[in-house]
């Protein structure tokens, strides 16, 4: 009878044993439970991090290629602007590098000068003040050589403007003197009377600030003043051309 209690209590014992060592600690689970969660949400704050850093760097990007676009395209701009065109019948007063008469001049000879005024087109300068202009004395009579008076006629042919030399058509510009004390200035070609060109003055730098002064008043009637019936253009004195044919000029 003891041996039976004694092997029936080695067995059940046997039994313990064996289930404790088939079973997992609950401990173990707990881990893992634990671990698995916190390495998934390692995870996405990691990524997170990454794009909030890249996401400035990504706009300076975009925002730096847009300037360059900008620019590029206003450079092209700029270079494809049309030209001013500087309408026909407009006046270019030209201040003479030299004296002009007719009896000092020669038909044929070349004479230089400066653009006395800006001219406008709109509100853009389109000749600038100062800018170099050649012309050519079309034809010079002294006195008594043409039904008893003198005649000087100037053409204006070219005009710098940005180092560029731009040929330009222009009506001449006659001044004659007829008979006792009778000055008149006219347009050759088909244009009408111009404003008071001056000469005869008392020489040097005076001539172009008194021409100036008394050639916006004169009007057509105005003219080159003599003191002996030649007529005279100082140097520095103000001339007016008109445009016979539209000039283009290059911005």
């Amino acid at each position: 009878m003891r041996s039976r209690a004694v092997v029936l209590t080695l067995s059940f014992y046997l039994a313990f044993m064996a289930l404790g060592c088939t079973s997992k600690p609950a401990t173990d689970n707990t881990a893992d439970t634990n671990n698995t969660p916190t390495a998934n949400n390692d995870t996405p704050n990691s990524d997170s991090s990454s794009t909030d850093s890249a996401a400035p760097k990504t706009a300076r990007k975009v925002s730096h290629e847009a300037q360059k676009r900008r620019e590029l395209k206003e450079v092209k701009e700029v270079k494809k602007r049309e030209p001013l065109v500087v309408p026909a019948g407009t006046a270019v007063t030209v201040s003479l590098g030299s004296d002009l008469g007719s009896k000092l001049s020669k038909p044929g000879e070349t004479f230089t000068g400066s653009v006395a005024k800006e001219v406008l087109v709109g509100s853009a300068i389109a000749i600038p003040q100062g800018a170099n202009v050649s012309g050519t004395v079309t034809d010079a009579k002294a006195l008594g050589k043409f039904a008893g008076g003198a005649v000087l006629t100037v053409r204006l042919d070219s005009i710098n403007v940005n180092g560029s030399e731009m040929p330009v058509q222009t009506a001449d510009k006659t001044f004659s003197e007829k008979g006792k004390g009778k000055r008149t200035a006219l347009i050759t070609g088909g244009g009408a009377a111009l404003g008071g060109i001056i000469g005869g003055l008392a020489g040097g730098g005076k001539g172009a600030a008194i021409g100036l002064a008394a050639g916006a008043g004169a009007g057509a009637g105005g003219s080159a003043l003599t003191g002996n019936k030649e007529i005279v253009l100082p140097a520095e004195s103000a001339v007016s051309f008109e445009l016979s044919q539209p000039l283009q000029v290059r911005q």
